[in-house]
């Protein structure tokens, strides 16, 4: 089974998705029940990755599967490339982990057209594992498209009062993107075929090899940066992200948070930028800077927000940012701060869309003003909403502090230092919005009756909750746990970026000397708990 596990693994949904189809449309019960049957399965397939200890001594891809597909002479070919390595592989457990707690998150939620819904939901976790694994361009690529299709339905069929607005400009500002990288592609694999480099298909480790002209990288840099930026959603690009995350139901949204959004920084970090180090420098500030006004503008607009669903969406414009700055640091510290800050902001922010989604069912709102004094009638909420708070915030022993503590240090030891000193005022902000929030919903003044006779949470609804709350505690406290897997291949990666990995702090001076020591992520991530 290892042989063939990444393929099992991507395609089981799809397997689920065929014995889906004969399942009775009225029987609400079972196809949710099979449906998660049918996720957990997946992540059960997943978890032999989580567990191998390959990745811990070695930075480069495993379980590989590599087939012959498409051969045109020698002027085409395509290959079934898939491979894993420690960068791919927690968003690969974070993306089998979500999709069975979205399931349950629709028990209550979702009454019409079941199976399109649980259909929907499967196809979705096809696309987004074959995206992380994919090791041909081209295959990533289909990948990449596949997730298009069910996101847009998730949102437009059972999506809000203006869901078909958002579904369209989510699928136009992504297709838009996704045409630019098409061209990129093409392009890439024609120059290779013309210099008569060695290839392979699209393999990524042979593209690794291309000696691009920088004219041309700056190009190609600028096409797949666009693209992916558009998926981040970087500022000034993610206005199609707050409609989409109001509109679209609350397992759309978790997901969107969770996984669709790493689809454009784990984009930069395994294609732009490897792909492309001689024009990265050139852009490296640029990205930069729009990191630092995507963290101060999205929280200064999440302050502004009375409906607690688009507060949290544009709380996700500033936290990719703290993402996006640790991966442009190009060192150990800030990528390491980057890619783990990937997975806090899925179960983190994942988190704060399912409570939003508990408040809606009792409420049928989302406005802020609407509630107050929720925590007398639902102390286990308060409880739980009190600690995802304080998980968004990067409170020291949670899993928020260790990525955003790591990506501002590497960004403060590297080039960019000043943009560094501006980002750190997001954390400020981070915590007036998220607590001031919480106290208007939690301790504020009861405004409508409605809020006395509301219910604490069920049983189910805390066995939902409970996976992300072990997970926002284990991270923040034993962050080597997953540190230790990462560390190889992010070595390999800032050499193939042409950084040095363990040159932490540039010189200011001819004078000024590296570090005699080099301590790793987790090392500096535990000595600061």
């Amino acid at each position: 089974m290892a042989d063939y596990l990444l393929s099992i693994m991507t395609f089981f949904p799809l397997l689920g998705i065929l014995v889906l189809l004969f399942l009775p449309r009225d029987n609400g019960g079972l196809l949710k029940g099979f449906t998660l049957a049918v996720s957990l399965i997946t992540f059960a397939i997943s978890l032999p990755l989580a567990f191998d200890n390959v990745f811990t001594t070695s930075g480069g891809m495993h379980y590989r599967e590599f087939y012959q597909w498409i051969n045109i002479g020698d002027f085409f070919q395509m290959n079934y490339n898939l491979g894993v390595d420690g960068i791919s592989l927690w968003l690969v457990m974070l993306t089998t982990f979500i999709v069975p707690i979205t399931v349950l998150s629709t028990w209550n939620a979702v009454d019409k057209n079941i199976k399109g819904f649980m259909a929907m939901l499967l196809l979705l976790e096809t696309g987004m594992l074959g995206a992380f694994v994919s090791l041909d361009l081209f295959l990533f690529y289909i990948f990449w498209e596949l997730m298009l299709i069910p996101m847009y339905f998730l949102i437009g069929i059972w999506g809000g009062q203006n869901r078909i607005y958002a579904a369209v400009k989510f699928f136009i500002y992504t297709a838009v993107g996704s045409l630019l990288m098409l061209v990129a592609i093409i392009f890439v694999y024609y120059f290779a075929v013309q210099s008569g480099a060695p290839m392979n298909g699209f393999g990524i480790q042979e593209l690794y090899k291309l000696d691009l002209p920088y004219n041309a990288q700056f190009w190609l840099f600028l096409a797949f940066g666009f693209s992916f930026a558009i998926k981040v959603p970087m500022f000034p690009l993610h206005t199609w992200l707050p409609d989409a995350h109001t509109e679209a139901p609350t397992a759309g949204s978790v997901i969107l948070a969770a996984v669709l959004l790493k689809m454009g920084t784990y984009g930069y970090v395994r294609f732009a930028m490897p792909l492309f180090p001689e024009a990265l420098p050139t852009f490296i500030p640029f990205l930069a800077f729009l990191s630092v006004v995507g963290i101060i503008y999205g929280s200064l607009v999440a302050m502004m927000q009375d409906d607690i669903k688009k507060l949290v969406a544009y709380s996700s414009v500033a936290h990719l940012g703290f993402v996006m700055l640790g991966v442009f640091s190009l060192n150990l510290q800030g990528l390491a701060g980057g890619m783990i800050q990937m997975i806090n902001h899925g179960i983190s922010t994942g988190a704060l869309f399912l409570i939003v989604g508990f408040l809606y069912e009792r409420r049928h709102t989302r406005l802020i003003t609407e509630f107050g004094g929720v925590a007398t009638k639902m102390p286990i909420f308060a409880t739980i909403f009190m600690i995802v708070t304080f998980s968004s915030i990067g409170l020291p022993g949670t899993n928020g502090f260790v990525g955003e503590f790591l990506a501002l240090m590497g960004a403060f030891q590297s080039s960019l230092r000043w943009y560094a000193v501006f980002a750190t005022t997001g954390v400020i902000l981070a915590a007036v919005y998220m607590l001031w929030v919480y106290q208007r919903v939690m301790f504020g003044k009861v405004t409508n009756p409605k809020n006395e006779n509301l219910k604490d949470l069920s049983v189910r609804e805390i066995i939902i909750m409970l996976p992300l709350l072990l997970f926002i505690f284990w991270i923040g406290i034993f962050p080597n746990t997953f540190f230790s897997k990462m560390n190889p291949a992010m070595e390999q990666m800032l050499i193939q970026m042409g950084a040095n990995p363990v040159a932490v702090v540039e010189p200011a001076t001819s004078e000024t000397h590296a570090p005699a020591h080099s301590a790793t992520p987790a090392t500096q991530a535990d000595g600061h708990k």
